[in-house]
């Protein structure tokens, strides 16, 4: 398995406080059957500012870590850039970290309770510029959860997006997981990954999340999200279905 989205780097954000904690995760994932990891700090979100050539400086030192300690995981560089109305431009002039450096892939966070009202036009201006915006964990955000037809139209427009795994597993609660797991069915998120933080209150939990993806629909459901992260990592197109709405009953249903 492939992890697009973990904050495992020692000493950069609210992840990893150091060294022998980012080993730990580590060996945790790779417990789990998890091969590659993303890097993905938080950047320029208010608190946290992690530039490209501390990310890449970090990796390479994890990297060199795990050789040493015989743990079977590879680190690749990324952010996880909090949305700001001059990314488009910032991703062209190489100022921004794609997924795995050398896709087009680009992690993007919203504000945990609304979608700025210049997202969709941003998402289509990044894809002007030849890249693929991801929106990160979308089922914890506030305005998605009560109307996801914001989430629809992003990715009515080209914008794909990722769910936590964590939310998968029921680990925010069973509302989040039943949400999570409507989004998927209605083609509206494309990868699972862990968003890990730690290996106690946000574990990776990605063969949890797995399990239930398939005891929910099928296992050609867990093909396609898997299979989806590796296109990433390898710069080719991931797999896409036409979105749907998801029905107002069964947002009543949810809350």
């Amino acid at each position: 398995m492939i992890d697009i989205h973990c904050h495992i780097l020692p000493e950069v954000d609210d992840g990893s406080p150091d060294m022998t904690h980012s080993l730990a995760m580590a060996q945790r994932a790779a417990s789990e059957g998890i091969k590659k990891i993303i890097a993905t700090p938080h950047h320029r979100d208010g608190r946290y500012n992690t530039p490209q050539q501390l990310v890449l400086k970090k990796v390479d030192e994890l990297n060199k870590r795990l050789q040493e300690e015989n743990i079977p995981v590879t680190i690749l560089p990324g952010q996880e850039i909090h949305i700001f109305g001059e990314m488009a431009d910032e991703l062209e002039a190489k100022e921004l970290l794609t997924l795995s450096e050398g896709s087009q892939y680009v992690l993007v966070e919203f504000p945990s309770s609304h979608v700025p009202r210049y997202a969709e036009q941003l998402m289509f201006d990044i894809q002007l510029k030849g890249y693929m915006p991801i929106i990160a964990h979308p089922e914890r955000n506030q305005e998605i959860i009560e109307n996801p037809d914001v989430l629809y139209s992003l990715i009515k427009r080209g914008a794909y997006s990722q769910v936590t795994a964590l939310s998968v597993a029921g680990g925010f609660g069973k509302k989040i997981q039943k949400f999570s797991l409507s989004l998927i069915e209605n083609n509206l998120t494309h990868f699972v990954a862990s968003d890990a933080h730690n290996t106690k209150t946000r574990p990776f939990k990605m063969d949890k999340a797995i399990d239930v993806v398939e005891k929910k629909f099928d296992t050609d459901m867990v093909y396609q999200l898997m299979e989806n992260s590796e296109l990433l990592v390898e710069g080719q197109t991931a797999y896409k279905e036409a979105p749907r709405k998801i029905k107002k009953k069964k947002i009543l249903g949810l809350f």
